[in-house]
């Protein structure tokens, strides 16, 4: 990590943080920005210390701290509640999603930014219309759509709602504009098909929006609750998300919840400690072209 005495290049050089006022100034944004995370975080370090209390604790006190650390708590939830089942069903959820995220939205993207056929940008129009639509406006039509074609009870919806992402065919669609159109027509010249120059050359060079893609579809599958509870209550299927509904009504007490809400958080969290720099670069990457 460069010193801040040190910096030659960004907002901020070594010959800016000489004058008062810019020191100043940027200790007050590195003290902001310590707040800002601390505020961030007090909810999450208080469900997880939460999952150290017993009920008679967490309910009749207030106190933040538990009286005893015993990891036995959390391995007891794990085991009562079968949580290792609706981890598995998420991560089947989670990998169908991101397939047809990548796959589904990338061709669709591709055949707007290179093939170009007629009425492409209208069809790119639509799209970027059905961004200002709330998707909660079309969950009742595409249930009974699901109920009709006897899809409930199975991944597949979640699947296919996954690889119609108005939001990924933007980014791909972005990228792909950034390609030069002369490797698809050189590919085109050697008889490779549209499909073949999707798959052997477009998507090699799509890795980081690739990446962005995975990342934001994994997020999607896990967090999602309303259409898996639609199609997959009671279906044996439950994902990690239902199931947390589910426990309420169950056996389960409310630090139970508490514990089963901790090992929920964990995966989302480890993804974006990891994964920030991605999560950040497609955000930007949302508003430079288009």
């Amino acid at each position: 990590m460069v010193r801040l005495s040190e910096k030659n290049s960004g907002i901020i050089r070594q010959f800016d943080i000489k004058k008062r006022n810019v020191r100043v100034g940027y200790y007050l944004l590195i003290l902001v920005s310590c707040i800002m995370v601390i505020i961030a975080l007090i909810p999450i370090i208080w469900i997880f210390l939460s999952g150290f209390k017993t009920l008679n604790e967490f309910v009749n006190e207030s106190t933040f701290l538990p009286k005893t650390y015993d990891i036995k708590k959390f391995v007891k939830t794990w085991q009562l509640l079968k949580f290792g089942k609706y981890y598995l069903n998420s991560f089947y959820s989670v990998i169908g999603s991101v397939i047809f995220a990548v796959i589904c939205n990338g061709l669709l993207a591709y055949g707007i930014s290179k093939v170009r056929p007629s009425g492409s940008k209208l069809i790119f129009t639509l799209i970027m219309w059905s961004l200002m639509i709330p998707a909660t406006t079309s969950i009742v039509p595409l249930f009974v759509n699901i109920n009709k074609i006897g899809l409930q009870g199975t991944f597949i919806p979640l699947w296919l709602s996954m690889g119609a992402n108005a939001f990924y065919v933007v980014l791909y669609k972005n990228f792909f504009d950034s390609i030069p159109q002369s490797l698809v027509e050189a590919a085109r010249l050697d008889g490779c098909s549209e499909l073949g120059i999707f798959f052997k050359i477009i998507l090699p060079l799509s890795a980081s929006i690739n990446t962005v893609v995975v990342i934001y579809a994994i997020n999607a599958a896990w967090s999602d609750f309303l259409l898996p509870y639609l199609v997959l209550n009671n279906s044996g299927f439950e994902t990690v998300m239902v199931r947390l509904f589910q426990f309420r009504t169950s056996i389960a007490t409310d630090v139970d919840v508490i514990r089963a809400i901790v090992f929920s958080i964990i995966p989302p969290v480890i993804l974006f400690g990891i994964f920030q720099k991605y999560i950040m670069e497609g955000i930007t990457q949302t508003g430079i072209k288009g």
